[in-house]
This record gives structure tokens, C-alpha cells and sequence, in this order.
């Protein structure tokens, strides 16, 4: 009887506040989950961001009042999913991070494009969709007001990283026909609906381009230009800014799901880039390679061989991994999403600043600017991790699981999925991929990137790194570019936190995975294992270990 009260109680809670939520944020970038369709975009202004933080107190406040002793394992999870959504969604709107809605790499406006992908099924749909477009200046307009807000309280981006929102604006603002990204979804409707109907909403949609959609990107170039970067603050750290400390703690938890101290951060990180470091000078010993890890590095840079002529060999490079990771995956995997993924070039407006390559449910998209960046070596570790078994096998597996609350599947838990998709590199050992030297330095060096993100995030934002010093690190302990090394920095800088969730995610995994080998014996499956993982859905790295347990238990009995 008691369970039975405190599952009701807890679910209903969760269903009322869910709703509302969804209803809230109507409109909105739709990048990992479906979002609510709508003819506008969300509210973003001072007023709705109180009325959201209210709303998400006083669910906090009825979660601590509930009895959860009675409550089954998978009515933990739930809570455990639910509680840290809504507290990091309470911290944000109570510290403001809604006065800051950029970050190195783009904003509130590059987020827009996701909703561009979508499929405009009847008249009704192209209309909502023209209407949304009709919206974007009032969004546009509230953005700027909170952007305002932030400078008037020195709540800013550093000025040191957003140099290159400007050429991202022109570019936008450049296309001015049916090629513009937030038109494709009509352009497909017209192509499906020759004449009239599809017809009419295309002429309406490039009405709206120039009447609305340009005129709102250019003002905001003009804002960011005139206003926001003369005034942007001029320090690096997330500690500088006003309540940072409070601020930054409040970002590691919402990413790493863990109440760690950047102290103890930090120092794990060079415990680990130590522990990689020898792995990666044992790997250049077996190579046949007596000089350093610089020097193995210039080696490799020297070798042509070893990187793109152009994008379309980077494509078809990767079809090929991928194809040589579907004749295995089965070694370690035994369901399989329904959902594929296409293989594409990054868009141009994300490229220039952006990482190797971006993957999810449904897409793996490559970086294919600056080349010469990119080697061809790590290229399987990237696609592991992007691609399958990473991204592009984890988040479609959570959203088919029609068993679990849609809360649950939709989860954005930066710990647990980027922790799971770093997790897959270590896969390809198991699987036999790194089948050269070259290729296994490539998985290493990867490995090596994350675990130095531990060192660069806090060295940065506690112990107030310099830009210079930050990049000085990550080029004395991996083979990255330097251009990508500069975006990469530019990324941690104006992301605090984010970074830290891959690799404590990933540690987290194989510590799981460790007590159920150690458990278990030779009765230890890792098919069976991944499976019992991925069928969660995203969770708080602090419920893992529950999985874990619970699986060793089911396997036991």
C-alpha cells in the first residue's frame, strides 16, 4: 500500500510538471529530443525565466516532502533522472545562466537549425511553421534584452572568444533565397506538394526571410559588435564572474551529475593524463618508434597519407569504419536501434569553430574544414564515439524504449551520454579496430584529450589559467592541431563545466563495468551488460552503480 501511494504521488508529480514543461518550452531547439510543435517560439524573457524558477522550487520542495523508502529500483531511477533535471534547471534560472545564451561556438541563433530538420507533414504544418519564422524577431529581441541583462551585471562571455559570431551572422544573413537553412523544411514541403500548397508557403517563407528572419540576424550582429563584446569582460574564469564559484560548482553538477570540488577534479586529471602518457609512449615503442611523443607526432603530421584530400574522402573513409564496425558489433551488442544515421559534412556556420565531428540519433556529421587537422588515425576512435556504438547507437536506443516515461527517454544527461560515447573508444580494443600502431596512438590520443579537459576546465575556471597556458598544455600532451587546439580551448572557456562530463562519465563506466566483471567471474557478459546499460535511458552517474548491481543480482539468481 505504501509503495503503491509513493509511486502515484511521485508520478503524478512528475506528469503535471512535465507537461507544463513541455508546454513552456514550446518552439525550442529540438537538437536530442522531439520538442512540442508550435507556432512561436518560447518565452525567454526576465519575467518567464522567474516564473520557470518558481515553478521548479516548488517541485523540489514537493520531491523532498515525498516518502520515497517504499519506492521500487525503477521508481528510483526515475527520481533520480527527474531530481537532477530540475535541480540544474532550478540553479540555472536561479544564477541567471539565461543572461548568457552563447558560447564560443554559437548561441541561441546556430541552436535554430535543428528545428529546420524537421518534416512539415499538411498545410497546417507549413503554416505553423511560417508563423514560427514570423516569431523570430520577438525571440531574437528577448535574447538581446537578457544578453543586456548580463552585461549590466558583468555576467558576460570573455571577450577573447567571440571574435567569430560576426562571419557566422554574415553567412546567415548572406543567403537570401531558398538555400538559407531555416527554409528547408518548406523547401521539402513544396517538393512534396507541387503547386499551390506547397507553392504558396515557400513564397511565404522567403517573404518572411527577408521581412523578418535577416533583418533579426543583423541586428544582433550589430548588437554583439557594438554592444556585447566592447563590453564583454575581459577575465577567462567562471570563478570571476559574479556568484562564480557558487556558478561553476552549479555547472559540474549539472554536466558530471557529481557534487566534486575542482580541486579534486583537477588532480585526477593528471593522474590520468600521467597514466596515458606511458600507455602512449608503450604504443610508439611497439611501433618502432624511439623518440618522444612530440616527435612521433611530427612524424605523423608528415605523413600525407595519413589525412584527407577532401571532404568526400573523409566521408567515404568513414562509411568505411563504420561498415567495418557494424561486421563486429555484435560482439559486444545484442540490440541493436532501429533508427540508422546519415554521414554528412558539417554545416559551414558550425565548422569553422566547431570539433572533428558531432553525432546523435539519426546523424554523424564530419568536420571537413581545415583537413590537415584532422588525421585519418584517430578517425576510427571519432566514429566510435560519434557514430556506433556511441551517439548515434545510444540516444536512439533511449528514445525507442516506449516502456520507459518520456522524461526518461529524452533525458539530456551530458555525463552519461558523452561518458558512454568515450566509453565506445575503449570498445574498439575489444573489437579489433585499431588495426595499426597509428590507429591505437589515434584511440590513446583521444583518450588523452578528454582526460586533459579534467586539468584545462579547472585550471581555467578555479585556478584561473591563462588562454596561452591552457593551449600550451594541450599541445605539450596530444597530437592536436593547432587550430583545433584553439577552437578547443576557445570551447572550455566559454563552457564551464561540459568538458568535465566525458571523461569522469567514461570512468564511471568502466568502474561499473569493472564491479560486474569482478562480480561475476567468467560468467560476466558484455553483450548482456551494454544491453541491461543502454536499456536505462540516460541516468545520473550516481545511479550507475545501481544498474551495475542490479545486473550482477539478475545474473545470479
Amino acid at each position: 500500500m505504501a509503495r503503491a501511494s509513493a509511486s502515484r504521488a511521485l508520478a503524478d508529480l512528475i506528469a503535471a510538471e512535465w507537461a507544463w514543461r513541455r508546454r513552456e518550452l514550446a518552439g525550442a531547439d529540438a537538437e536530442d529530443a522531439p520538442a512540442l510543435p508550435a507556432d512561436h517560439l518560447p518565452r525567454v524573457d526576465a519575467a518567464a525565466q522567474a516564473r520557470r524558477g518558481r515553478r521548479w522550487q516548488a517541485t523540489l520542495a514537493a520531491l523532498d516532502a515525498l516518502d520515497v523508502a517504499p519506492l521500487a529500483i525503477e521508481e528510483r531511477l526515475n527520481l533520480a533522472v527527474y531530481r537532477h533535471t530540475v535541480e540544474s534547471l532550478a540553479a540555472d534560472a536561479r544564477l541567471g545562466s539565461w543572461q548568457m545564451p552563447l558560447n564560443a561556438e554559437g548561441g541561441f541563433w546556430t541552436d535554430l537549425r535543428h528545428n529546420a530538420e524537421q518534416v512539415l507533414a499538411d498545410p497546417a504544418d507549413a503554416e505553423r511553421y511560417c508563423a514560427w519564422l514570423a516569431d523570430l524577431p520577438r525571440y531574437f529581441t528577448d535574447q538581446t534584452a537578457n544578453l543586456r541583462l548580463g552585461l549590466a551585471r558583468g555576467f558576460t562571455q570573455p571577450r577573447a572568444i567571440l571574435g567569430g559570431h560576426a562571419a557566422t551572422l554574415a553567412a546567415i544573413g548572406a543567403v537570401r533565397d531558398e538555400r538559407h537553412p531555416l527554409l528547408a523544411p518548406l523547401v521539402r514541403f513544396a517538393a512534396a506538394h507541387p503547386g499551390g500548397p506547397g507553392a504558396r508557403r515557400l513564397e511565404r517563407g522567403l517573404a518572411l526571410l527577408e521581412r523578418a528572419v535577416l533583418p533579426a540576424h543583423a541586428r544582433l550582429a550589430d548588437f554583439l559588435a557594438g554592444s556585447y563584446l566592447p563590453g564583454a569582460r575581459t577575465s577567462l574564469a567562471a570563478c570571476a564572474l559574479p556568484d562564480g564559484a557558487a556558478w561553476y560548482r552549479a555547472q559540474i553538477r549539472k554536466f558530471t551529475t557529481l557534487d566534486l570540488a575542482p580541486e579534486a577534479i583537477h588532480a585526477r586529471g593528471l593522474e590520468e593524463v600521467a597514466r596515458l602518457r606511458a600507455l602512449m609512449t608503450r604504443t610508439m615503442r611497439e611501433a618502432g618508434f624511439d623518440g618522444d611523443i612530440a616527435a612521433f607526432t611530427r612524424r605523423l603530421r608528415a605523413r600525407p597519407q595519413l589525412y584527407a584530400t577532401d571532404g568526400a574522402e573523409l566521408i567515404a573513409r568513414a562509411e568505411a569504419i563504420v561498415a567495418r564496425i557494424r561486421s563486429v558489433l555484435g560482439r559486444c551488442f545484442g540490440r541493436l536501434p532501429r533508427q540508422g544515421f546519415r554521414i554528412a559534412a558539417m554545416p559551414p556556420e558550425l565548422a569553422e569553430h566547431g570539433t572533428s565531428g558531432r553525432g546523435g540519433a539519426g546523424y554523424y556529421l564530419l568536420n571537413t574544414s581545415h583537413l590537415d587537422q584532422r588525421p585519418l588515425h584517430a578517425l576510427t576512435a571519432l566514429t566510435l564515439h560519434e557514430a556506433i556504438p556511441g551517439h548515434a547507437l545510444q540516444m536512439p536506443l533511449a528514445a525507442e524504449r516506449e516502456d520507459l516515461p518520456a522524461f526518461r527517454r529524452q533525458a539530456q544527461i551530458a555525463a552519461w551520454t558523452e561518458g558512454w560515447a568515450l566509453y565506445a573508444e575503449t570498445l574498439g580494443v575489444e573489437m579489433g579496430l585499431y588495426a595499426t600502431p597509428e590507429e591505437h596512438f589515434g584511440y590513446l590520443d583521444f583518450q588523452m584529450w578528454r582526460a586533459c579537459r579534467l586539468v584545462l576546465d579547472t585550471g581555467i575556471h578555479h585556478y584561473g589559467w591563462s588562454r596561452e597556458q591552457a593551449r600550451a598544455y594541450l599541445a605539450a600532451h596530444t597530437a592536436l592541431g593547432a587550430h583545433e587546439i584553439g577552437t578547443e580551448i576557445d570551447r572550455y572557456i566559454g563552457w564551464p563545466g561540459q568538458a568535465l562530463a566525458y571523461y569522469l562519465g567514461e570512468l564511471a563506466f568502466l568502474d561499473a563495468r569493472a564491479h560486474a566483471e569482478q562480480a561475476l567471474g567468467a560468467a560476466f557478459d558484455r553483450r548482456a551488460f551494454h544491453d541491461a546499460v543502454l536499456a536505462t535511458g540516460p541516468l545520473p552517474l550516481t545511479a550507475l552503480a545501481l544498474v551495475a548491481r542490479r545486473f550482477v543480482a539478475a545474473r545470479q539468481h
